[in-house]
């Protein structure tokens, strides 16, 4: 069973010579107690192109310490990392090697670098005696793999206790400048063993690519963020963190919205088969992730009601439903991303990028040709918003107004590709359309929840309960409806066209 561990630390260089400053001068702490040396002895692994350390992440089995085990390492922020450990065995746990399926794909990971360190460890602790952070002085020696060069350093870590104040770091980190030591220039060990074993070659010849002042430039550039975010976001899905799902759909959306808005740039018979599997894991995310706000929204209905008012078991019903719905969710998403069909689409968008299906409008001047398909989008959204409008209130305008959104995301997201380029004008654009976005999302949502509540209401009424309170929902989410619609023709009006045509255009 793996387990996880926020670590936070800082890396200062060092030499054999190099003592440590009296730390018990260092602002709340009293106390530095010596635990002792420790041999510690770790072999780290990637691919053999070294794609986990192009990522910063970091996978380790290491023998001796208090730690010992097979440790993968996700970055967090600079100096923060997430550490998730798995027991000690001869090879690579399954539940850390799921976490590294989007990266590994048909790849096995070999040992790349052993590091032998001599860890000379010192306690620092508050008046109280718990324990603030861990000074260690590491000796390492650094050994690529399976024959490689090697080399050997010193280092300082200073590592923060769990719960203790980051404060103590910085006062740790005065006392260290105070005695001439710097902050290493390295992010990890393994990194500085890799550097410095590298082997000098040949300089690989620079991609034929469109610069970046180019449509093609730029819009390769944003397909490249969203599918590196795609990647990336696949472990924190498995890890279930928060927001993990909501982030990797927005990013397949995105990419699948810049290859039907940038069609003049990107050639949409290759593009468009993309765009169908990246709609496919979208809806296979966004169950999970749909629910997630529709139980919040429910949630939060049944707290602000009156207790007088609260009729039968409501609470005990929405929990029993919100377990069900929300399991069947994360496992229909784990599957998707366990599936063949997911590691072929994120090899299908390597080779994308590998091999652009540039047009010719790609080699053009970049701010034209993107102002063009935003404007393009913005039109579209348009004639959705001038349909829905024209509706009488009704199931007709409830599905013409979710075109409508979706008509919204998708110009924003135009805006917010073309920001590089475009500058402020692209933002002030992007944020009109997000208004119009964001009211026509609460109205469906309100739509979504009304279904919700009457599936919950015949469960209800099937199980002897009173269905009261949860028609009672229901009535709010209508006049929560009808209140977004009657506001939908002002949040338009200042969206309307020659405003926001000339936000983009000066």
């Amino acid at each position: 069973m793996a387990d996880t561990k926020r670590e936070i630390e800082r890396k200062y260089e060092a030499t054999e010579r190099t003592g440590l400053p009296d730390l018990t001068r260092a602002r709340g702490v009293s106390a530095a107690h010596d635990r002792g040396v420790a041999e510690l002895d770790a072999v780290y692994y990637d691919t053999a192109d070294l794609r986990l350390a192009a990522d910063s992440l970091t996978l380790r089995r290491r023998t001796g310490g208090q730690d010992e085990g097979w440790h993968l390492k996700f970055p967090v922020s600079s100096g923060i990392r997430d550490e998730i450990r798995a027991p000690l065995a001869d090879t690579l746990p399954e539940s850390l090697a799921v976490l590294l399926r989007s990266r590994l794909r048909h790849e096995d990971v070999v040992p790349v670098v052993r590091l032998r360190s001599s860890r000379n460890v010192q306690h620092l602790l508050d008046a109280s005696g718990a324990l603030l952070a861990e000074v260690s002085v590491d000796t390492v020696h650094a050994e690529r793999l399976p024959e490689g060069p090697d080399t050997s350093w010193t280092e300082i870590e200073v590592e923060l206790a769990d719960d203790a104040d980051p404060a103590v770091l910085d006062a740790v980190e005065k006392r260290l400048e105070k005695a001439g030591i710097r902050p290493s220039s390295s992010p990890s060990k393994v990194a500085r063993a890799l550097e410095e074993t590298t082997e000098q070659s040949e300089a690989l010849p620079a991609d034929d690519l469109p610069d970046e002042d180019t449509a093609g430039g730029r819009v390769l550039a944003y397909v490249r963020e969203q599918i590196e975010a795609i990647v990336a976001l696949d472990p924190a899905v498995r890890r279930d963190l928060p927001d993990a799902v909501h982030q990797m759909r927005v990013a397949c959306r995105r990419l699948r919205s810049a290859f039907k808005t940038y069609r003049k740039v990107l050639d949409r018979t290759v593009t468009d088969p993309v765009g169908d599997e990246l709609k496919w894991l979208a809806g296979e995310l966004g169950l999970a992730r749909d629910h997630e706000v529709l139980a919040e929204r429910l949630r939060t209905r049944v707290d602000a009601i009156p207790r007088t008012l609260l009729l039968g078991p409501v609470r005990g019903r929405l929990r029993i439903w919100d377990a069900a719905q929300s399991g069947d969710a994360r496992r229909k998403a784990l599957a998707a991303l366990d599936s063949a069909r997911h590691l072929a689409l994120l090899d299908t968008l390597d080779a994308l990028l590998a091999d652009p299906p540039l047009r010719k409008a790609a080699t053009k001047d970049a701010a034209p040709v993107l102002t063009r398909a935003v404007l393009k989008d913005y039109d579209r959204l348009a004639g959705r918003v001038d349909r829905a409008l024209a509706l009488p209130p009704g199931r007709e305008r409830d599905l013409a107004m979710h075109e409508a959104r979706k008509a919204a995301k998708r110009t924003r997201y135009a805006a917010d590709a073309a920001r590089p380029t475009l500058g402020k004008p692209a933002k002030r654009f992007a944020k009109r359309i997000k208004a119009v976005q964001s009211l026509l999302g609460d109205h469906q949502d309100s739509v979504v929840a009304r279904e919700a509540l009457r599936d919950l209401a015949i469960q209800a009424h099937a199980a002897g309960e009173t269905a009261f309170t949860w028609g009672l929902l229901h009535g709010q989410e209508e006049a929560a409806g009808a209140a977004r619609e009657r506001e939908f023709p002002q949040v338009w009006e200042k969206a309307s066209a020659p405003k926001t045509r000339a936000a983009l255009s000066h």
